[in-house]
């Protein structure tokens, strides 16, 4: 039996990098998926290949309206909802002084409020079914700060708090993790690394302090999210994974 069988999940931000290898890594593991994005063009070609298992919502994950309608489309199409996957997530660059008020809100709408939203209308359909878990991708930007990264830092901290607190509430019916990558080799790291003098040799230099001496690739973000949200993981909850090829530590 595959590890997802009968399971059905809504996983943000699934458009591109680690969304998108976690949605096609659930699906290959027998789930269903609403699949939630800003970019039709690129949702709706993912939809197509991951066939019947899966149904693309386009909209702004900043708006409660829309996350609702998330859950209910899960119910609609797939009549339960288990999983949500939260990876929805922008940059906001510049420095506290520098940045734009309006980019802050943003950032912090679409890394953090749109988890409090999606995570307030699922719960009453997760706690339905036994097994039932949210995983939040978050960051070492958790912990470590990055140069005109304030807003990413911010929420992206403030989701492992969040994390926690659900976790705490909706024991024993619902798991609540998340997970910290470091850099991992998707359009947001090089945006990220904008921020810095040389672009480029910013991402050389995060290669050379991890461990093993790699980015990290979607899928391995998308086998640590298989194995959270599934029955092997039934025993943790309220934990933050660091994956991150050893970056912290270095």
């Amino acid at each position: 039996m595959k590890k997802l069988e009968n399971k059905v999940a809504i996983i943000t931000g699934a458009t591109s990098g680690m969304g998108k290898a976690i949605a096609i890594t659930f699906v290959a593991n027998g789930a269903k998926v609403i699949l939630s994005g800003r970019d039709e063009i690129r949702g709706n070609k993912l939809s197509n290949e991951l066939g019947d298992n899966a149904v693309f919502v386009a909209g702004d994950i900043t708006k409660a309206s829309y996350n609702n309608i998330l859950v209910s489309t899960a119910i609609e199409h797939f009549h339960k909802l288990d999983i949500l996957s939260l990876n929805a997530g922008i940059l906001g660059l510049g420095s506290v002084t520098e940045l734009q008020d309006e980019l802050w809100k943003n950032t912090i709408d679409t890394n953090l409020s749109s988890i409090f939203y999606l995570s307030k209308y699922s719960i009453p359909e997760l706690k339905k079914n036994e097994g039932a878990s949210i995983l939040i991708n978050a960051s070492i930007a958790a912990y470590k700060s990055f140069p005109n990264h304030p807003a990413y830092c911010a929420s992206k901290a403030g989701s492992l708090a969040l994390m926690r607190q659900m976790a705490v509430e909706y024991a024993p019916e619902i798991r609540v993790n998340a997970m910290c990558p470091g850099p991992v080799d998707t359009p947001l790291l090089w945006d990220s690394a904008k921020a810095f003098e040389h672009p480029k040799k910013a991402v050389e230099n995060a290669v050379n302090k991890t461990l093993l001496k790699r980015l990290g690739q979607p899928k391995d973000i998308a086998n640590l999210a298989l194995f959270l949200v599934s029955n092997d993981a039934s025993w943790i909850t309220g934990s933050a994974m660091t994956i991150d090829g050893g970056i912290l530590n270095a």
